[in-house]
């Protein structure tokens, strides 16, 4: 039974040991944890990647591939540790920071995957035949392109197409989020979260929306 939705960024940032104490990011980290941090013990997380890629709770990993060799888990089961897709590398590192008793699996959509809400409606209908609470964690980015220095180079009208993204995450619009642009990097997760909630949830909380080093990022949390 779907709890909660908690929408996180996929952003290595997050982690010190790979920024350091940056405080661009320390707003961030915390909305971050605050939003995670609203999840029951069981997790399902829902990113950008391989399509039909799924990572099971026994799956360990590293940031090794990001410079610094920092370990993550999926449960407290976790076991060797094996190459993760990014959005289940970020999932163990905030599991491990708020719920380190949590379990949690991971499945992955392609970027442009255009039955992303239609995937949703299917999840939602799996959550709901089982009796056990379940937190979605959404982990995916916004577009990357929002600044000179953003990593994806400046492209000055998607500032606006950050802000209806942002807009509609904080106010839990559900309808906006069934075709987002290709400049939204993570936009097959949050078709996935339109399909999962189909309709406006009763409460839409927004903890942080903001561009660091141009990237989009939102955090909140979502009831419905």
């Amino acid at each position: 039974m779907l709890t909660a939705v908690a929408i996180i960024p996929s952003a290595p940032v997050l982690v010190p040991e790979l920024a350091g104490a940056a405080a661009e990011v320390a707003d961030l980290r915390a909305a971050v944890l605050r939003a995670a941090a609203s999840l029951p013990q069981r997790w399902l997380a829902v990113g950008v990647g391989a399509p039909g890629v799924r990572v099971g709770p026994d799956a360990a990993g590293t940031f090794a591939g990001f410079g610094v060799d920092v370990p993550v888990a999926l449960s407290p089961r976790s076991r060797e540790a094996t190459q993760l897709p990014l959005c289940a590398l970020i999932t163990g590192w905030v599991r491990g920071q708020v719920q380190p008793g949590a379990v949690a699996q991971v499945r992955c959509y392609a970027a442009g995957d255009p039955a992303a809400t239609e995937a949703g409606r299917a999840l939602r209908a799996e959550l709901d035949a089982g009796l056990e609470p379940v937190g979605v964690l959404i982990v995916a980015d916004g577009c990357h392109t929002l600044t000179p220095s953003a990593p994806g180079g400046y492209e000055p009208a998607n500032v606006a197409v950050q802000d209806d993204l942002d807009n509609a995450l904080g106010r839990g619009d559900v309808s906006a989020l069934t075709a987002l642009p290709a400049a939204v990097v993570g936009r097959a997760a949050f078709g996935v979260l339109a399909g999962l909630t189909a309709t406006a949830p009763p409460s839409a909380a927004e903890f942080y929306r903001g561009a660091p080093y141009g990237v989009g990022y939102f955090a909140g949390v979502w009831l419905p």
